[in-house]
């Protein structure tokens, strides 16, 4: 029998189960449908079904929200689902994530707002890591449940499964990155609170800061050159080795440096790298790398081998250009370099020998494109040094092909006296032409 139950039947249950006077735990209405009360006094509708062959519970809402006309429709639509071979319960948890979905209130959704909003003022790398990162270890997770809903002990539990990687430093990054979606969420009204805030809890003491292993010397400087020289290494990641030690660039932007970047014909060669790749977002125009004339002509070389349009370092396995992985596994394995020197190491190297040899701080870091002095002093002061660069830069090369032909060099040397010879006249150096004033004609 069904549709049993009045609702002066069921008031009557509902005031003898709040008085402890019930002789039933539970009111039905046939068909599966039925009436319990919880200790708080709080009537719910249940429909029980079967699927697979295991006993379920559609829960239906309410009494007196949902009426006993409505709680009825709620059985005969878990009825409808089951005979078309669904479970009701999937079937409205499906129904719910689409809603969701549909309002874009979910995670996934505010997260990618927030990450468009911080593309505009990070590095392309760095949105590129950080997108991947997200991609990675938080939206599987976190990406469709309701952003509203998301409590610190999920968040926790999406931290705890990066460190158990042992990454404490991408762990802290990607907490910090959560924590901005939930404040981006705290400005549009979805939520009061940040539930990211007190997760930082769990992030274990951040550990001494090791800086990058470097070789300070020009005897062992030139010593990783002729490893690199005879070692086995295929020729796109002996090229980039190259071109990292010479020009002093980073790592990232030497492996993904395009053709149409360089200017090779010029009386005073450079590189110039798009601001959107550089780590630096602080300064608003393009890198620009001096290079000297004997990595100039190991370019020009280079380029007839492989072409002159498309990454510099093209991919043998079939991708855009060779990885990160494949020029640092180089140094650690291959040269056997681990823990004593790496392709930034160059970068550690140039700027305490060019200090130690007397260049300016101010030439070495804007080199380097690193952020220097004060905002005010920045806003004030724009000029690009550029004859002390070029000055800068050839000696650095002259000093790195001496050290790697084995001659006594130090940083006692006469920068001066190289910066003269590299401008004799030759096939890419015109003798009446000025390297500052080439430089010149283009912005930095």
């Amino acid at each position: 029998m069904i549709n049993k139950l009045t609702d002066l039947a069921i008031q009557s249950f509902i005031a003898k189960s709040k008085g402890g006077k019930a002789t039933t735990t539970k009111l039905s209405d046939g068909g599966g449908l039925y009436l319990i009360v919880t200790p708080a006094g709080t009537a719910i509708w249940r429909v029980k079904y079967r699927f697979n062959g295991k006993e379920r519970v559609f829960s239906a809402g309410t009494y007196p929200t949902v009426t006993l006309q409505v709680a009825r429709a709620h059985r005969e639509k878990v009825k409808a689902l089951l005979h078309e071979g669904r479970d009701p319960v999937q079937t409205r948890r499906l129904e719910r994530a689409n809603a969701i979905a549909a309002s874009g209130d979910t995670f996934d959704s505010v997260a990618a707002d927030w990450l468009a909003k911080q593309k505009a003022e990070w590095s392309l790398i760095h949105y590129r890591k950080s997108a991947r990162a997200f991609e990675r270890d938080v939206l599987r997770r976190l990406g469709k449940l309701p952003i509203r809903d998301i409590t610190s002990q999920i968040v926790t539990s999406v931290i705890e499964a990066i460190l158990r990687r042992g990454v404490r430093e991408t762990a802290a990054k990607v907490l910090q990155h959560i924590s901005g979606v939930f404040r981006l969420a705290q400005a549009r009204g979805l939520r009061a609170d940040n539930p990211a805030l007190p997760v930082t809890e769990i992030l274990p003491p951040k550990p001494q800061v090791r800086p990058m292993p470097a070789i300070l010397t020009w005897a062992g400087l030139g010593d990783v050159l002729r490893r690199a020289e005879a070692a086995h290494l295929s020729p796109a990641v002996r090229m980039a080795h190259r071109l990292c030690a010479l020009s002093v660039a980073r790592i990232s932007n030497v492996v993904e440096a395009e053709w149409e970047e360089f200017d090779l014909e010029s009386d005073v060669a450079t590189w110039t790298i798009p601001r959107a790749k550089m780590k630096s977002r602080d300064r608003h125009h393009d890198h620009k790398i001096v290079l000297a004339p004997s990595i100039a002509a190991e370019l020009r070389q280079w380029r007839s081998v492989v072409g002159n349009r498309g990454p510099v370092f093209p991919s043998p396995q079939g991708g855009k250009h060779i990885s990160r992985e494949s020029l640092e596994k180089a140094y650690r394995v291959t040269l056997n370099l681990a823990d004593i020197h790496t392709p930034h190491g160059w970068r550690s190297a140039f700027s305490t020998l060019a200090r130690d040899q007397g260049f300016e701080r101010d030439v070495v870091e804007l080199t380097l494109d690193h952020v220097h002095d004060t905002e005010v002093v920045r806003a004030y002061d724009r000029g690009e040094r550029l004859k002390q660069r070029i000055k800068l830069m050839y000696w650095w090369a002259e000093q790195l092909v001496a050290a790697q032909n084995g001659a006594p060099l130090g940083v006692s040397d006469s920068a001066r006296g190289v910066y003269r010879a590299s401008f004799r006249p030759g096939r890419h150096t015109n003798a009446s032409a000025h390297p500052v004033r080439a430089l010149q004609s283009g912005p930095l």
